[in-house]
């Protein structure tokens, strides 16, 4: 298993910006497909973003599609989510996950991965 460690959350206002980190303990991010999730208070855990190193492709929930955007360093083996235009209703704790590179890749779906970092806490106030 992969070990995953989520960083950069904090409190910000609407509008603003930040930059989450997931630094992997992996020899090189193509061999993994990665992705982003959140909990919301009260809420079930939800897809927000999503990518396939080996091809470049990336995938983003209808909700933050246009402001949230995947980056990679893989001489560092971090993945970047970087937000803006925060909302309130981006607040939650957000989880990166990955697994193995291979096959179709369900990118929504929580059970497709199978290492998840601790979380990090997000909050956007109004």
């Amino acid at each position: 298993q992969v070990q995953l460690v989520e960083s950069g959350g904090g409190l910000v206002q609407t509008g603003g910006s930040l930059r989450l980190s997931c630094a992997a303990s992996i020899r090189t991010l193509s061999m993994y497909d990665m992705g982003w999730f959140r909990q919301g208070p009260g809420k079930e855990r939800e897809f927000v973003a999503a990518v396939r190193w080996s091809s470049g492709r990336a995938y983003y929930a209808d909700s933050v599609k246009g402001r949230f955007t995947i980056s990679g360093d893989n001489p560092k083996k971090t993945m970047y989510l970087h937000m803006s235009s925060l909302k309130p209703e981006d607040t939650g704790v957000y989880y990166c996950a990955a697994r193995n590179y291979g096959g179709t890749f369900s990118y929504r779906v929580d059970e497709e991965y199978d290492s998840w970092g601790q979380g990090t806490q997000v909050t956007v106030s109004s």
